[in-house]
């Protein structure tokens, strides 16, 4: 899985607050998500949530969906969980 909780990531448009910040509260069949201006916390199901994600924090920088690669020492300690 590419995501995991505590990821921070931007979707395609904005929250009304004037955030686009979300933190990945739980994963599964559906995504919760915070925003990190206003803390309204929201439900995606997962389909929504891939085609709405832009980009992730990774090492502090925001990085295109598209090129992200988990590193593997995570991927792998994930799936030891």
């Amino acid at each position: 899985m590419k995501y995991k909780v505590g990821d921070i990531i931007t979707l395609k448009k904005g929250h009304p607050c004037g955030e686009n910040k979300w933190e990945i509260m739980r994963t599964g069949a559906e995504i919760k998500l915070r925003c990190m201006g206003c803390d309204k916390q929201i439900w995606l199901s997962r389909v929504d949530f891939n085609k709405r994600i832009r980009k992730i924090e990774h090492n502090g920088k925001f990085i295109s969906i598209v090129h992200y690669e988990p590193d593997a020492e995570t991927e792998e300690s994930i799936d030891l969980e």
